[in-house]
């Protein structure tokens, strides 16, 4: 019965139809429950890979707090001021290294001063104190120092004839002796500091540290060196984990605070990249860009051995936190691995491609030889490639490059020679009929046809191999990698981090633009 007539039958010609063939219109039980079958095994699958996976444990056990900070500082940076106790005084102090400079003065930190009288050190003088002489006796020994109660002077003898006759001519003894005596240094000193750290203010002081976050206020007690006691409950913006030990509070986006027992650790964050053109040290550091302007243009010469404009340039350059130029030239030295790297694989893999290839070499035997030999080369792992030629050449663009140029070899030869075997036989036919020697067979009746897939192949690898690269780096093959692993190894330089890895976004985009255009117009001719 056709379709047509199929059509024509009124409902009641064919449901009398359906009902005298059931078997042939009626849809078997695995047709019917298809559906429901394929839902539960995509049910029975997540769930297997939950258990299997343990994503609950990792979700339950995972840091957030942590990793947002971590995302927080691809975009933002803090300075990070200490204030510590000082004996009934405070003391704001900055790393070392800070991004404010190496005096720092913040306008969102005031302090309270005064000036005070500080005992720095307790010496000892020298003093004579001098002390009578026995008196000599012609009489008897010690006649003069016979032991009576009544006597005026124990030490000092009596003499019958005059007074004063036992000490007439006698010296006084001297004793030395030593006295301590306190030294004291007049010093400013911080009473008070206080914190604006965006919305909220941190005041701290010697026994006491007072937060204060929108409406709430968090008064906390000190006793230096063993207890951190909150009054009251704490806020849902602070935590303390341990009894008596330290509390941090969450400002949010502006940063946050630790009250520790002997310190206040203030982490104040900022959005944007820190002295991301001069560090501290430049002499443009902290100046606006009118007044960077000015001092290349007409201000006085800063170095006498070069210009204003080459002393900027060699500040940025050499900057001593974001190193610029190192950057630069491991990314250039990454973009040179992988376009090297492809060149050469290119090179060897486009003759070998015609002896993989059944229809060009009729021998079995070399087809296999040169097929296997482009299936030990891909089915190695470009990173494994990279740890090999490191542990061979050292660290460095040379080991990278041996990586790519191995791996591609034998993915490109692969697709070399299937190209070649898909070729249309026709035009190399009607080369050969003319007598054609076979080079020229392959020449006219095979390069026409393959050639713009070959290099539509390469190029697509190139711009693969620059991301590759990227990969490869990291495990000392060169090139950005290995400058982006160190800075993820720091665990703090994270906007070093995004700043390395924007620079390889912009350079994949650049060579996938020109690499599709390219692939483009060989495609089309």
């Amino acid at each position: 019965m056709t379709a047509h007539a199929i059509n024509a039958l009124s409902a009641a010609d064919l449901d009398a139809v359906i009902n005298r063939h059931p078997e042939v219109f009626k849809p078997n039980w695995f047709k019917q429950l298809r559906g429901w079958i394929i839902s539960a095994a995509i049910i029975i699958y997540l769930l297997f890979a939950w258990s299997f996976f343990h994503v609950g444990q990792v979700l339950n056990n995972g840091n957030w707090d942590i990793a947002g900070a971590y995302l927080a500082d691809w975009v933002s940076y803090e300075v990070r001021p200490d204030i510590e106790y000082d004996d009934g005084f405070v003391r704001v102090e900055f790393p070392r290294f800070s991004p404010l400079g190496s005096d720092p003065q913040p306008l969102w930190i005031s302090k309270t001063t005064e000036i005070v009288d500080i005992q720095t050190q307790v010496v000892a003088t020298p003093q004579t104190i001098a002390t009578p002489q026995a008196a000599f006796s012609f009489m008897a020994p010690d006649a003069g120092t016979a032991k009576n109660p009544s006597e005026p002077s124990k030490g000092a003898a009596i003499d019958f004839m005059a007074p004063g006759a036992a000490t007439a001519g006698n010296p006084v003894a001297t004793v030395d002796a030593k006295a301590e005596q306190a030294q004291f240094e007049r010093r400013e000193v911080t009473t008070k500091a206080q914190v604006s750290l965006g919305g909220g203010q941190i005041l701290v002081e010697p026994k006491m540290v007072t937060l204060t976050r929108g409406q709430d206020v968090l008064i906390i007690d000190i006793v230096k060196d063993q207890s951190v006691r909150a009054r009251g409950g704490l806020p849902q913006w602070a935590n303390q984990k341990y009894a008596d030990g330290k509390i941090v509070a969450s400002f949010g986006v502006d940063g946050r605070v630790e009250v520790e027992s002997d310190e206040v650790k203030i982490r104040r964050r900022f959005f944007g990249w820190e002295n991301f053109l001069f560090d501290t040290n430049s002499p443009f550091w902290n100046k606006s860009f009118g007044e960077v302007l000015s001092m290349i243009a007409s201000g006085d010469r800063i170095k006498p051995t070069m210009s204003n404009a080459a002393l900027a340039f060699d500040n940025i350059v050499n900057n001593a936190e974001w190193q610029h130029g190192d950057v630069w030239i491991k990314m250039l030295q990454t973009i040179v691995m992988a376009f090297v790297g492809t060149l050469f694989a290119t090179i060897l893999a486009f003759p070998m491609a015609f002896f993989a290839a059944r229809n060009i070499t009729q021998s079995s035997i070399v087809n296999q030889i040169f097929k296997r030999f482009f299936d030990f080369l891909r089915s190695v792992d470009m990173l494994i490639w990279a740890l090999f030629f490191t542990r061979a050449f050292g660290p460095g663009p040379l080991a990278g490059m041996s990586a790519i140029f191995f791996t591609d070899t034998g993915t490109l030869g692969k697709t070399y020679s299937e190209a070649l075997e898909n070729i249309d036989d026709k035009q190399r036919e009607g080369i050969k009929s003319l007598g054609a020697n076979p080079l020229l067979v392959q020449r006219f009746g095979v390069l026409p046809q393959v050639l713009p897939v070959f290099l539509s192949q390469s190029l697509y690898f190139w711009e693969s191999n620059t991301r590759s690269a990227t990969i490869i780096g990291a495990v000392g093959a060169g090139g950005i990698g290995l400058k982006l692993w160190e800075a993820m190894r720091t665990n703090q330089d994270w906007e070093n981090v995004f700043y390395m890895v924007i620079l390889v976004l912009i350079v994949v985009y650049v060579f996938d633009s020109i690499s599709g255009k390219l692939r483009a117009m060989l495609t089309k001719s």
